[in-house]
C-alpha cells in the first residue's frame, strides 16, 4: 500500500472517525483504525468501531498500490495533527500488514499497527429501500430534542431520541422523566419528487451516536438527503462518503403524548431572549443552592417576576413584561431545564401555557418550528 494525500483531508476524517474509537477497548483492535486505499477508486477510507457506534469516511487520494491495515487511532492522530497542513503526506506500508511509513516535509514517522483482517466488520449492509431524510429537517430535530435526553444507563430507553417516520412528517422525541422534547419536521423537502414517500416505522437511536450524526452533517457542505437504513436492531445513516451504523435502543419508548395536556387556565407570552437573559443571571444565585428559579405571574401587571434565593449566599430577583391571560400563579422551576428549553426554541417570541403550580408546563415557540417542550414544576416550600 502507498498513498498520498492532504494533511488537512486526513487530520479532518480521523478526527471524525475517532470518536467511534472506545476511551478503554476490551480488544487491543478496537483502539485502531482501519485504513483503505484503493488505486481504482483514487480513495482512501477510515473507520472506527465499538462494537456499538460505528463511523466511515472516505476522502480523494493520490493511491499508488491498494491495500489496508489498521493504526493506533491516537498514535496516528496525534503525529498527523501535529504535521503542517501545507504539506503532503506520504503514507507507505513497510512491513505488510504490521507497519507503515508516513513521510512529511518536516520529518519521517513509522508506526506499527495490526492487520485488517482482526477489525470488526461494520455492518452497513444497507437492507431493503432507503429512508431519504432532509438534512435541515433532521438537523432541526437533533437540535431541538438531544438536550432532553436521559445520563441515567438504567433508563437506557430513555437515552436516545425516539424517530417516528411517517408518508408526511419525522417526529422526534426525547425524555429524561423531568421534561419532554417534541419536535415534528416534513419527511421531505418541500417540492421534492424523486423519492416515494417513505413508510411508517419507529426507531430509538442512542444519544450518542445521534450527536456524532450532528457533528458529522454540520461540518458538512452538503445539502443532499441523508439515508437511513433500519434492519435488525441496526441504524445506518449515509451522507455521501460518510456511514454512521448504531445499534437501536430496545425496550417500549413511554407514550408521550398522553403527558401532554389538552386544555391550559394559563397562558404566557414571553420575549424569549430577554427571558433566557434573566434566567442567566437569575441562575447565578439559583446554582448556589438548589437551582430552584421561582416565576410570580402578575395578571394585573402584565408582568413575571423571576427570583432565587440561596440562604447565606444571596438573593436575586427581576421582572420582565409579559402577555398574561388567567390567574396570577407562583410556580418553580429548576432554572437548568428552562434554560436549555429556550436555548433549543429558535423563535423570537415563545408561548407557555399552565394549569396549576404542580401540574405539567408546555412551551412553544411562536413561529415555523414545531416544537413542544414541556417541563415539570419542582415544589417548593413556603
Amino acid at each position: 500500500m502507498k498513498l498520498v494525500c492532504n494533511q488537512s483531508d486526513l487530520n479532518t476524517h480521523l478526527s471524525l472517525v475517532s470518536r467511534a474509537v472506545p476511551s478503554r477497548p476490551n480488544q487491543p483492535i478496537l483502539a485502531n483504525i482501519l485504513l483503505t486505499a484503493d488505486a481504482a477508486a483514487q480513495r482512501v477510507s477510515l473507520a472506527a468501531f465499538d462494537l456499538t457506534l460505528g463511523i466511515q469516511s472516505s476522502f480523494a487520494a493520490q493511491v499508488e498500490t491498494s491495500g489496508a491495515i489498521t493504526l493506533p487511532a491516537k498514535l496516528l492522530t496525534d503525529i498527523v495533527s501535529r504535521l503542517s497542513s501545507d504539506s503532503p503526506i506520504t503514507l507507505e506500508e513497510t512491513e505488510p500488514g504490521t507497519a507503515v511509513t508516513l513521510l512529511a516535509s518536516s520529518g519521517k514517522y513509522q508506526v506499527r499497527g495490526i492487520g485488517p483482517d482482526e477489525f470488526p466488520e461494520l455492518p452497513l449492509a444497507q437492507a431493503g429501500e432507503a429512508i431519504h431524510l432532509p438534512t435541515e429537517a433532521l438537523m432541526e430535530g437533533l437540535r431541538g430534542t438531544l438536550f432532553s435526553t436521559s445520563a441515567d444507563e438504567t433508563k437506557q430507553v430513555l437515552t436516545g431520541v425516539h424517530l417516528k417516520v411517517a408518508p408526511e412528517n419525522l417526529e422526534f422525541a426525547a425524555t429524561d422523566g423531568h421534561r419532554l422534547a417534541v419536535v415534528e419536521t416534513p419527511s421531505q423537502d418541500e417540492g421534492a419528487t424523486t423519492a416515494a414517500p417513505p413508510e411508517a416505522f419507529e426507531v430509538t437511536v442512542p444519544a450518542r451516536a445521534l450527536r456524532d450524526l450532528e457533528r458529522i452533517v454540520s461540518a458538512g457542505t452538503s445539502a443532499e438527503p441523508l439515508a437511513l437504513y433500519f434492519d435488525q436492531g441496526q441504524t445506518v445513516f449515509q451522507w455521501g462518503d460518510q456511514y454512521l451504523t448504531s445499534r437501536t435502543l430496545d425496550g417500549q419508548y413511554p407514550n408521550y403524548g398522553q403527558l401532554i395536556p389538552k386544555s391550559f387556565d394559563r397562558q404566557l407570552t414571553l420575549d424569549r431572549r430577554l427571558f433566557l437573559s434573566s434566567l442567566e443571571r437569575v441562575a447565578v444565585l439559583a446554582d448556589q443552592k438548589n437551582s430552584v428559579v421561582k416565576l410570580t405571574i402578575d395578571s394585573a401587571g402584565q408582568q413575571v417576576m423571576l427570583s432565587a434565593d440561596a440562604q447565606d449566599v444571596g438573593s436575586g430577583q427581576e421582572s420582565m413584561p409579559a402577555q398574561v391571560t388567567g390567574d396570577d400563579l407562583e410556580i418553580a422551576f429548576n432554572v437548568r431545564y428552562l434554560m436549555d428549553g429556550l436555548k433549543a426554541l429558535n423563535a423570537a417570541e415563545i408561548q407557555m401555557q399552565l394549569n396549576t403550580a404542580t401540574s405539567p408546563v408546555v412551551v412553544t415557540p411562536l413561529g415555523a418550528l414545531k416544537m413542544t417542550y414541556l417541563v415539570m414544576p419542582v415544589q417548593v416550600r413556603s
